[in-house]
């Protein structure tokens, strides 16, 4: 390795390693902000807090490496230009590119590292985070109630509208499913408010609820009588129930039963997931079409009905080729045929669109892993190049910059990958579609420094302004426009 290659990569080490430290302990304080409704009151142990944020933080990487790389780019060539070293090498015969050669070497390193980092640390911390999240949440059931959604305590699901009390103790519009010894939930509450009472040294927490309505659906041996939903309401003041939270102070932390999300699998596991998850639903895709033509009737309608006639004329109806009865059947068939069709097809939509949104977040798992090896190096050459245009160094305009441009490239991404996760895009093109954009700013950037060139060249913006101005005779070739 020649003296200068050592140089420039010591320098972009020193400063790659500070800015990816400082950003790391920004994003660390920042998890801490959001979870910290999680972990507060618990009375964990330092030991505790201390796994769910080691766990916690390869997350982190996937934004804080590219901005890193960004950023030390910018900052290390920009330092460069300041200090007219790239002057110095220029006149020594050296270009920017056989500069940057050493850095891209590395980079190159640092992106297989990045994958390898991606497929490999985030899936085993991803999975020690989200069991250790649910563990934690079970110590305290009344903390674990969070509001407008159903939260699973004992045997009963709770949404509430709002908490509030020093405790938040007191619950207002309160909606609970209770579990029974039949699967579904057949028994609904609903109240106006409520409280949780309980104690330190009890195993039972007591929620009361009050001015509220029971109600308990009924399962009617009849199957006739089932389709009208029958079922039981009753009125009341005051109710409790009480829960026990025996098994809830005895969590173990350590416990790792819940593995179902894709952030859990690696890139091999991830193609497993979604060729099993498109297998199953192009099956119940086709299973759902032969559902409907059969549930329609018309493979059988043949079979019991028989026109008077095979033609019709013109303006007559359809109807018109049976018998008065026939007809009435025929219609009220297709009236009840045609409502039923449509509510299944309108309950079977949203479990289509709940699969195909769990494929597409997979897909975008996938292609993730990959998009994210290949941004480390296409940001490095966007920010190095750019670096030598601004001849700034330090944490002012280079942070300035970097932040504008990473913002840029993150919230495509995020734009991109909501649309793709209900087909709007496809999942591919989501993934990478901020990398797309940032490899030709790169390449102009690149062209742009090694000719010496500016940011913009605002002289060329003008010129064929000029042509068109002096073909007019408006003005004269010594004129100037300023």
């Amino acid at each position: 390795m020649k003296i200068l290659d050592r140089y420039i990569l010591l320098s972009f080490l020193k400063t790659f390693f500070t800015v990816f430290i400082i950003l790391m302990f920004i994003f660390v304080l920042q998890t801490i902000w959001l979870y910290i409704g999680e972990l507060a009151g618990k009375d964990l142990d330092v030991e505790i807090i201390f796994k769910f944020l080691l766990y916690f933080s390869p997350k982190l990487v996937p934004l804080v490496l590219p901005l890193t790389i960004l950023l030390t780019s910018i900052m290390t060539f920009g330092s460069f230009a300041e200090n007219y070293e790239f002057a110095a090498m220029k006149s020594s015969g050296i270009s920017l590119q056989r500069a940057m050669s050493g850095l891209t070497i590395f980079i190159f390193f640092v992106s297989l590292t990045a994958f390898f980092f991606s497929n490999n640390v985030i899936p085993a911390a991803e999975f020690k985070s989200i069991n250790l999240r649910r563990n934690i949440a079970k110590l305290k059931p009344a903390m674990a109630i969070s509001e407008d959604i159903f939260n699973e305590v004992g045997d009963i699901n709770i949404k509430v509208d709002e908490k509030s009390g020093d405790n938040d103790q007191y619950l207002t519009d309160i909606i609970i499913h209770k579990k029974g010894p039949r699967s579904g939930n057949y028994t609904v509450m609903k109240a106006t408010e409520g409280e949780l009472v309980g104690s330190s040294d009890s195993n039972v927490l007591s929620l009361v609820l009050k001015d509220g309505n029971y109600y308990d659906e009924v399962q009617p041996n009849d199957a006739a009588k089932r389709k009208s939903k029958p079922y039981a309401k009753s009125y009341f003041e005051e109710y409790a129930i009480n829960i026990d939270l025996s098994e809830f102070n005895n969590v173990d932390l350590e416990d790792e039963n819940y593995h179902s999300t894709q952030g859990m699998l690696n890139t091999s596991e991830l193609r497993e997931s979604i060729d099993s998850f498109s297998t199953d639903y192009n099956k119940e895709v086709k299973v759902f079409k032969e559902s409907m033509f059969t549930r329609s009737g018309a493979a059988t309608m043949a079979l019991n009905y028989r026109p008077a006639d095979t033609t019709i004329a013109i303006g007559e109806s359809l109807l018109d080729l049976y018998n008065t009865q026939q007809a009435a059947q025929i219609a009220g068939f297709a009236t009840s045929s045609a409502e039923a069709a449509l509510s299944h097809l309108k309950l079977k939509k949203e479990e289509f669109k709940v699969s195909f949104r769990q494929i597409n977040k997979f897909e975008i798992a996938l292609h993730e892993k990959y998009a994210l090896a290949a941004a480390c190096f296409v940001l490095f050459f966007v920010g190095a190049p750019l670096g030598a245009i601004i001849r700034k160094g330090g944490m002012g305009l280079p942070m300035v910059v970097a932040i504008l441009l990473f913002l840029t490239y993150h919230f495509i991404g995020i734009f991109a990958k909501n649309s793709a996760e209900d087909g709007s895009i496809s999942p591919f093109i989501a993934t990478w579609l901020p990398t797309f954009i940032m490899l030709p700013l790169g390449m102009f950037l690149t062209y742009r420094a090694t000719t010496d060139q500016g940011l913009f060249a605002f002289d060329n913006l003008f010129e064929p302004i000029k042509k068109v101005l002096k073909k007019a005779g408006i003005i004269r070739s010594k004129d100037k426009i300023d």
